[in-house]
């Protein structure tokens, strides 16, 4: 499995901007299996949620036009609303149009985002040509019992949009989630500046050991690819059988004051 991260400036909510930029980039990516973005690719991340949801239909219809044409899933989150509601919701788009979604859980109530988007609270994990991955999306990052790895997945998407002033954190949370989960793990950063913050990128795909097996260059769009190698991965888990000694719980909702 050929897994491609694809970092890049986003300008902010210019919409159809954004998404022929995107063109060209991913015009020069090799064959892949399966392509992701960062969060709010096609917009940046705006907390004021009415200037971008209305973009949905459009940003996902690019997604299932791309992915058909490089015959590869595509990954990225959107600005959506459903029921009334908004929600960060990452896309998983299939070649054949078939898309499934991962609503963010954890909310960056200290940039405001919670103030305009409700909270998922159903852990996603998609099949696709082989390889099981969870869907993560950025602050997600902080809180590992969400992500953890039941025995139902091979590989961590994060979508995101970390800024440097928290660099530390995206380049140690990375590798910690693929060591305690003995999975690899798929990390697509923005780079660039918005409204708040500038952003490194520093987007990577990280072995299971923790060793990164590619890593973006600093404040530069690049593409980067790996192969997610599922006979290693197999048999990782069985010399090493650490999740099998992990410790039960049991998720509760959070409760609002």
């Amino acid at each position: 499995m050929q897994v491609t991260i694809l970092q890049h400036d986003i300008d902010w909510c210019r919409v159809e901007h954004n998404l022929r930029h995107l063109d060209e980039l991913i015009a020069a990516i090799p064959k892949t299996d399966l392509l992701v973005l960062p969060e709010m690719f096609a917009t940046g991340l705006n907390n004021v949620a009415e200037e971008i949801v209305d973009a949905q239909p459009t940003i996902l219809q690019w997604m299932k036009e791309k992915a058909k044409a490089l015959d590869a899933a595509i990954a990225g989150s959107i600005a959506t609303e459903d029921g009334g509601l908004n929600y960060n919701r990452m896309h998983f788009v299939r070649p054949n149009g078939e898309v499934t979604t991962y609503d963010k859980r954890h909310l960056f109530a200290y940039g405001g985002e919670a103030d305009e988007f409700t909270a998922g609270n159903k852990r996603v994990v998609v099949e696709w040509r082989g390889v099981r991955f969870l869907l993560q999306v950025c602050y997600d990052l902080r809180y590992p019992i969400w992500s953890r790895n039941r025995g139902d997945y091979d590989c961590i998407i994060f979508s995101a949009n970390f800024p440097i002033s928290r660099d530390t954190a995206w380049r140690t949370l990375i590798r910690a989630r693929a060591i305690e989960n003995q999975c690899y793990v798929a990390a697509c950063n923005r780079i660039g500046t918005d409204q708040k913050c500038e952003y490194y990128g520093r987007s990577a795909i990280i072995h299971p050991y923790g060793d990164t097996i590619i890593e973006c260059p600093d404040k530069t769009e690049w593409a980067a690819s790996a192969i997610i190698d599922m006979d290693f991965l197999h048999h990782y888990s069985l010399k090493f059988p650490v999740l099998a000694d992990a410790d039960g719980f049991e998720l509760k909702e959070r409760k609002k004051e």
